[in-house]
């Protein structure tokens, strides 16, 4: 089994395990080894320095000047037994055995049992310690030179320890650093699982894998969204950044911004006070070049503790365009269902006519409505050959008849010369805006008979549009407020955006609209379009 399909818990008690085997391991292999050279070294030095007592003795540096080894045997095993040696073996000048344990050793070279001559004894005179195997098996050795009266090498005193002492210690303490090796494992075993509960009840008890997996979803979520997002931690640095985010605030896209100082990068970012006081904002324009942002930014908590801040922002234009395309395709269902209403009409009309056996009548109206229908069409291919502007029209017109009002398009207009940079969308939105409010304004004071005009011209650097109703006028003192977000001169609810749009609007284009007395008695709004935008 792979590593990666143990779980988490799993692979931390054998990773810790591991390491606990390995590291006590080494440690006590280190360990022994140190404590063998050290047992050693004792043991030699023992030896050593018993060979030396040995050597001074008066009695046995005679007996070796005289090669006595019937003095010498008897005293050598006396001396083993009182020091503890496994042996101790004496040699005259040349190495040749004066006592040994096994008599029958006794006049061979001492050279016969580990190859070691004694030369360092025997010529230079100075005593050594030796670990070497002889007759008598595995022995540490101290050999020192019996020195005469006269200076010279009388002979050699070999004492020998066994080791089967250091294996014992040895043995034993390898058997301690199992019963270690063994507990370091339980321990780390058992330190491992609390430390795996804890470390996964913090990341949610997801496994690693988990983890990479959202964390590429986050990654690929963020790259996605057509909000720039930035999040700062506790010390305001920056800790993620999205593509977006990058081109809407202008900053340089090959920079570093993880990890900087959010007061770095954006110098009046508000992200700062949220961080400071917790609050979160909403909706707050912020103005960064020439354009507008609309941001929100919402602290992280954990517990009374803000960890951080998160911030979504998006150009205003663009969630005005969002709101415009909206307007547009509500001004397309209004047409499609004023069409429909109006058709509807019409044919149940007809068919009444034709079955009361009407048949004049009923031909009569299709004329007319075809009439009327031709006309209109005739003149808005002449004067308005744009087909989005013409459809608005055309729209509206069927609106004007289904709420029983008339929409009049002066057949002097013209608009044939729109610019193509000129947003379409835009255009019909403040066109189709006026003239709604134009047939609500008109609808109220005169029902069922009143009409709108409509005239338009190109001539000139501006597109010029006006619309006049025949409502009850505008007060002088609204004339200023009407543009307002919310303000309207109805009651009811959702009214008072359709004119702040169109001035909003207007203002994108570098427009102006002004208002004035109609003919009529109402509100006459001309609409002034430079064709080339400053």
């Amino acid at each position: 089994m792979k590593l990666r399909q143990l779980k988490l818990k799993q692979r931390m008690i054998l990773i810790l395990g591991i390491m606990a085997l390995i590291q006590t391991g080494f440690i006590g292999l280190f360990a022994l080894h140190y404590l063998e050279r050290s047992l050693d070294e004792q043991i030699g030095q023992r030896a050593l320095d018993v060979a030396k007592t040995i050597a001074a003795m008066p009695n046995v540096i005679k007996a070796v000047e005289q090669k006595d080894s019937y003095y010498l045997q008897p005293l050598s095993i006396s001396l083993a037994e009182t020091t503890r040696a496994r042996f101790v073996v004496i040699g005259d000048n040349n190495g040749i055995r004066l006592a040994h344990p096994k008599p029958v050793k006794i006049g061979h070279s001492m050279a016969d049992d580990d190859g070691d001559t004694g030369y360092p004894a025997l010529i230079e005179g100075q005593g050594y310690i030796a670990k070497a195997v002889g007759s008598l098996g595995w022995s540490m050795r101290g050999k020192a030179p019996v020195i005469s009266a006269d200076g010279s090498i009388a002979g050699l005193i070999s004492v020998g320890y066994s080791l089967d002492r250091v294996t014992e210690i040895i043995n034993r303490y390898r058997v301690t650093l199992i019963m270690v090796i063994i507990c370091s494992f339980i321990a780390s075993a058992a330190i491992a699982v609390w430390f795996a509960n804890h470390f996964k009840k913090a990341i949610f008890g997801l496994e690693p894998e988990q983890i990479a997996r959202l964390f590429d979803e986050q990654r690929a979520t963020l790259e996605s969204v057509r909000e720039g997002i930035i999040a700062i931690n506790s010390a305001s640095e920056i800790t993620t950044i999205n593509q977006t985010a990058i081109e809407t605030l202008g900053l340089p896209k090959n920079s570093k911004l993880i990890g900087r100082k959010v007061d770095e990068v954006l110098p009046d970012s508000s992200m700062l006070e949220v961080l400071e006081t917790g609050e979160p904002q909403f909706d707050r324009e912020v103005w960064r070049g020439d354009h507008c942002i609309i941001a929100n930014r919402l602290p992280l908590k954990q517990g009374d503790n803000v960890t951080g801040v998160v911030s979504s922002f998006r150009r205003k234009d663009e969630l005005d365009m969002v709101s415009q395309q909206l307007t547009r395709i509500q001004q397309y269902a209004d047409t499609l269902r004023s069409q429909s209403h109006e058709y509807s009409n019409k044919l149940h009309t007809i068919a009444g006519l034709i079955q009361i056996g009407a048949t004049d009548q009923a031909l009569q109206l299709i004329g007319q409505e075809s009439q009327s229908h031709q006309e209109l069409i005739k003149l808005l291919m002449k004067a308005v050959p744009d087909p989005v502007l013409a459809g608005c029209l055309l729209g509206k017109y069927n609106r004007a008849r289904e709420m029983g009002l008339l929409l009049v398009i002066d057949p002097e207009s013209e608009m044939t010369s729109l610019p193509d940079k000129l947003p379409r969308e835009q255009l019909v939105s403040i066109i189709g805006n006026l003239i709604d409010n134009a047939l609500e304004a008109t609808l109220k004071l005169h029902g069922n008979e009143g009409k709108v005009l409509l005239s338009m011209t190109d001539l000139g650097n501006d597109l010029i549009f006006e619309i006049e109703d025949q409502g009850p006028g505008i007060p002088l003192q609204q004339q200023d407020q009407i543009f307002e977000k919310g303000f309207s001169s109805k009651s009811s609810d959702g009214h008072g955006y359709g004119l702040y749009l169109v001035k909003n609007l207007l203002d994108k284009l570098s427009g102006t609209i002004t208002i004035e007395s109609g003919n009529n008695g109402g509100s006459r709004f001309t609409v002034y379009i430079p064709k080339n935008k400053k």
